[in-house]
């Protein structure tokens, strides 16, 4: 990590370029994108949730010492024209951490593939997908699409399947995870055949098209792309008030916002309220024009705006 770090900067001694951009742990950039969230942040909100050995370890860690090092000189940077904070989150969470003045931060919310994730596709893959998992073709189906299932909030969601309420659903999980015999194992107990793991699936497409709506409560998620690929494909989504995404839900879709995660009754409330509503054209309709403002080709317009405003020059090319 840190030769990778020192050796860009090297090579970047006596260039010529109208901007250098970091997408990771790199030095002497004029623009950070900080897609995750700080690490300091991070750290911070693990060792509360660890206790002291978790906080202590990170103390003593060579590596996470050397990503604050670096991350640390980035935001310090005499080069630093911009950070570019991939939610309002990720921007609190910057400030907080480190001394940069908020004029320097913008806000650019991630893109999605508005063709790959359509709601056209809905009535395509419907049935195949739920066959193929032995899901009943008329069940609730709740989807979630992840790996990591502790931070993707899968705990949080196998603590309400046994709810009466929740009887005929389905959850089908997208995703690995290292303790996914454990998970496996408890969900069966907790309900079973009626959670559903898929593994990781290269036509992740085609699972949304087969649900009904799609859960992110993650308890840490600086954006989610998962969000957008559901609104895309004109589903709600159930998310916490952790999840960077959940900024861009607005009227009825905000109703899917969990403010207490950790509160079984709310989680369960909020998710059944949306699968009354989840075939809804008006809702499918606001969701996917929420993420037609989020394709790529927004994303890329706003993307160069900020560049340009970072040279301080017309731009020569175009970003494309």
């Amino acid at each position: 990590m840190w030769s990778a770090a020192l050796a860009t900067r090297n090579m970047l001694q006596g260039g010529e370029y109208d901007a250098v951009v970091s997408f990771g742990r790199f030095l002497a950039a004029d623009v950070v994108r900080c897609g995750g969230g700080t690490h300091r942040g991070f750290l911070e909100r693990m060792g509360r949730a660890g206790g002291s050995t978790r906080r202590l370890w990170q103390s003593a860690s060579v590596y996470h010492r050397s990503v604050l090092a670096i991350e640390r000189r980035q935001f310090q940077s005499l080069h630093l024209k911009k950070i570019i904070a991939v939610s309002e989150v990720v921007k609190r969470d910057v400030l907080a951490n480190y001394s940069v003045p908020e004029n320097k931060i913008a806000v650019l919310y991630n893109g999605v593939d508005t063709r790959r994730f359509h709601p056209g596709r809905r009535g395509e893959q419907h049935p195949g997908v739920r066959e193929r998992w032995k899901i009943p073709a008329n069940a609730p189906l709740v989807l979630l699409v992840g790996s990591g299932f502790r931070r993707k909030g899968l705990d949080r969601l196998l603590s309400i399947w046994r709810s009466p309420k929740l009887a005929d659903c389905y959850l089908l999980v997208v995703g690995a995870d290292a303790r996914m015999t454990q998970y496996k194992a408890r969900a069966e107990a907790l309900a079973p055949g009626r959670v559903v793991f898929a593994g990781r699936q290269e036509d992740v497409e085609n699972y949304y098209a087969a649900a009904d709506l799609v859960a992110l409560v993650s308890f840490q998620e600086a954006f989610g792309n998962v969000v957008l690929e559901a609104l895309a494909t004109g589903l709600p989504v159930l998310v916490s008030c952790e999840v960077g995404a959940a900024e861009i839900l607005a009227g009825d879709l905000s109703d899917g916002v969990v403010e207490g995660p950790d509160d079984p009754s709310e989680l369960e409330r909020k998710l059944l309220r949306l699968l009354e509503r989840a075939s809804d054209p008006a809702l499918a309709l606001r969701a996917r024009q929420i993420a037609e403002a989020c394709s790529w080709g927004e994303y890329f317009r706003k993307f160069e705006k900020i560049l340009v405003d970072a040279c301080g020059t017309p731009a020569v090319g175009r970003v494309a």
